[in-house]
């Protein structure tokens, strides 16, 4: 299949499908928008515009059918002193900078970053989004009128019992529009869509930040460009993943990068805020029968014509049948198996996975939780190659002579072993170095064999090092010390 019939086939396969599930997750978008704008500091149009931009756009130009983007809270929280400093004009040229970087981090290929990011901490970013989520809903939960409680039940039943009837249409939009209707007709005081704030009646004008373009509003906005690209292109490629293993597909992270770019600079150019993607808004698409860009569009274009054209019917619209939905998110998201696994799985990947979500929901930073993670990942890899590392000893031919073999990886967490294996209190007059089994990765292994070699020497001790492969000879011939002129007349042998 050429790269034209499977772009194709992202769109047209899956129609019907993809239409309910973007009908579903334009429903769900909505107090979700208002949310973020509110924890932004700006009008809610700015969310609702915004997300239509976003999902539309990035349904053309992403790298991951089927997955959701718009405005986010990890992106909305970097916004607030921007803002609050300095006003929405700058927000939107920040938000413009933002997408350049985006861009052009796909174009350098740095979706390939994602390989260094563990299973561990996938899953950790995974069960804290869903416990987020389910926290986004204690507002709607706390200091709420009584029936509150037993319709977000009865949404909630419809939503895991409908299925059985029939999988045609969304089992999520069937609770959403029955809700609605049992509300109106029988009059129950609930709070609604319409509650959370006004809606915009206008679409929206394609406009350029009214900023100078001075080299000062350049360093006003730079940093928070930086951190907005970086926590959008973190949170869309981990969320890329996600959708990955929910589909059994695969994705093109670069593309994604380029993808979140273009969408967040068309955000800005008609009055949005930035966004990335959204695991819960993904996962309610996915669990509905969305797979394909179609569905990404249809959310984004409904959720247009819902706050223009039927405003007036989704002010109505409970805010329990949105909280079933989102506390279905939840559920759906969150790994129980990894809860089992615990004491199945190694202690380090364990501890990756744990400290990933207590970061995440202590500190509500999605970008903290995973750089947590996988700097921890980082230091219990180190570890365990470094075990695997060993230095043997044993007489060589002739008498005072002493050869060591060097098996495994030589690099900064192994080199104290490394120095610690040989007895410089061995009355021997000549000693080998083979490291025909051994690797020297960085000049931390390069500085331990030039201690051990000079250390050596200064006993008067010859000393040989044979064995090393064409990658550990640069290294030496570039940063080693003990084979220049004036260190001594040790042999190296390559």
């Amino acid at each position: 299949m050429n790269r034209f019939q499977s772009y194709r086939r992202a769109w047209f396969s899956n129609i019907r499908g993809d239409v309910l599930s973007g009908i579903v997750v334009a429903l769900a978008l909505i107090p979700e928008a208002i949310g973020f704008s509110v924890i932004a500091g700006v009008d809610p149009k700015l969310g609702l515009y915004a997300s239509f931009a976003i999902a539309c756009v990035s349904a053309f130009t992403g790298g991951r059918p089927g997955m959701i983007s718009a405005a986010t809270a990890a992106t909305a929280v970097l916004m607030v002193t921007l803002v609050r400093d300095h006003g929405i004009q700058y927000l939107f040229a920040a938000t413009i900078l933002m997408g350049i970087l985006q861009i052009l981090a796909g174009v350098l290929r740095l979706g390939r970053v994602m390989r260094f990011v563990s299973r561990s901490v996938i899953t950790g970013f995974v069960n804290a989004l869903a416990i987020l989520i389910f926290m986004a809903q204690l507002p709607e939960l706390i200091g709420v009128p009584a029936i509150t409680y037993p319709m977000i039940a009865a949404g909630l039943a419809i939503i895991y019992l409908f299925p059985y009837v029939t999988k045609a249409i969304p089992s999520p939009l069937v609770a959403i529009l029955v809700l609605t209707g049992v509300s109106l007709w029988f009059g129950f005081d609930l709070r609604t869509v319409g509650d959370l704030g006004e809606l915009p009646s206008t679409l929206p004008v394609l406009a350029l930040p009214d900023v100078p373009l001075t080299f000062e509003t350049l360093t006003i906005i730079f940093p928070y460009s930086v951190a907005l690209a970086a926590v959008g292109l973190l949170e869309s490629l981990l969320t890329a993943q996600i959708v990955d293993d929910m589909t059994d597909t695969g994705s093109d992270k670069n593309q994604e990068c380029v993808g979140q770019g273009t969408s967040n600079i068309a955000s800005a150019l008609i009055g949005g805020m930035g966004g990335c993607a959204m695991i819960g808004q993904s996962v309610i698409n996915v669990s509905s029968g969305g797979r394909g860009r179609l569905s990404t569009f249809v959310a984004g274009a409904f959720l247009l014509f819902l706050i223009l054209v039927l405003d007036d019917l989704v002010r109505i619209i409970p805010m329990a049948a949105l909280v079933a939905v989102m506390i279905m998110v939840s559920i759906g998201t969150f790994s129980w198996r990894s809860i089992l696994d615990l004491g199945r799985n190694p202690l380090p990947s364990s501890v990756v996975m744990l400290a990933t979500v207590a970061t995440v929901v202590l500190t509500h930073d999605l970008a903290k939780g995973v750089l947590v993670g996988v700097l921890l990942s980082g230091v219990f890899f180190a570890g365990k190659v470094a075990k695997l590392f060993r230095v043997r000893s044993e007489p060589a031919s002739g008498a005072g002579h002493r050869r060591y073999l060097v098996e495994g990886q030589v690099f900064f967490a192994s080199t104290e072993a490394f120095i610690a294996a040989f007895d410089f209190a061995e009355p021997v007059k000549h000693v080998t170095i083979d490291v025909s089994d051994a690797h020297l990765w960085d000049i931390s292994a390069v500085g331990a064999l030039d201690k051990v070699v000079l250390k050596y020497r200064r006993a008067g001790v010859e000393v040989d090092v044979v064995g090393l492969n064409a990658a550990s000879a640069h290294m030496l011939d570039r940063f080693a010390v003990h084979d220049k002129p004036g260190a001594g007349a040790a042999a190296v042998g390559h």
